[in-house]
């Protein structure tokens, strides 16, 4: 064999395993990308809110039994200092730390805390899920697959978000960049679309955040 044919060959070898190596990438289950590139996958289309029911999501149940329903573990989880349980997953009140990031408040006892789904069930139902069935929106609205997705934040807080999306409501500038990588990344793992004025808030805040990595982690 010849230098040129060779090369030729070898070439054509070497783009066979860089395309085994990449192409898997744009369907795998699990994937980093660069904000803006995240930002990108995002599907833009209108939102719809017809026929948006909060109870189609059948929120807080207890998947796997132990007593400890989705706003209990969330609470155990994201807990700074472990609060006091007894019996069934009963937490007793005035114990346990938390600190709610959207506004820097340390709260103790959960009386003041909710759980705030980071995409609202009302924006997810918006952005797609008004297609699911009621099983995938049981398992968005009870998702500890990925911790991003259920948050305990103060009752304030949440209540000021509302079902706002990345255009209308922010939480404090330090964690601005936190949350619009979270926020994109739950968009991802549930397959939901961001209408246009979303979008291009997201595309806008992600310039700001050039460092910030999206870890993304696909919902079966």
């Amino acid at each position: 064999m010849n230098i040129t044919a060779f090369r030729s060959t070898l070439a054509g070898c070497l783009a066979v395993v860089v395309l085994s190596v990449t192409a898997p990438a744009a369907h795998a289950k699990n994937y980093t990308l660069p904000l803006r590139s995240a930002v990108d996958r995002v599907p833009v289309a209108d939102e719809d809110r017809t026929g948006y029911d909060r109870d189609l999501f059948h929120i807080w149940i207890d998947a796997d039994r132990d007593g400890c329903d989705t706003r209990r573990e969330v609470l155990l989880a994201e807990a700074v200092t472990a609060p006091e349980v007894t019996g069934r997953c009963r937490l007793t009140e005035g114990t346990g730390t938390w600190l709610s990031w959207y506004d820097d408040v340390e709260v103790t006892g959960q009386r003041r805390l909710d759980i705030d789904h980071l995409v609202p069930l009302a924006e997810a139902w918006d952005s797609g899920a008004s297609a699911w069935n009621f099983d995938r929106r049981e398992r968005y609205a009870n998702d500890l697959g990925d911790s991003r997705a259920l948050l305990a934040v103060t009752d304030r807080s949440n209540r000021q978000k509302s079902d706002q999306d990345v255009a209308e409501w922010l939480p404090i500038d330090d964690v601005v960049c936190h949350y619009v990588s979270d926020w994109t990344a739950i968009k991802l793992r549930w397959g939901l679309t961001a209408d246009r004025a979303e979008h291009t808030a997201l595309t806008s805040l992600a310039e700001g955040c050039p460092n910030t990595p999206v870890h993304v982690s696909t919902a079966d």
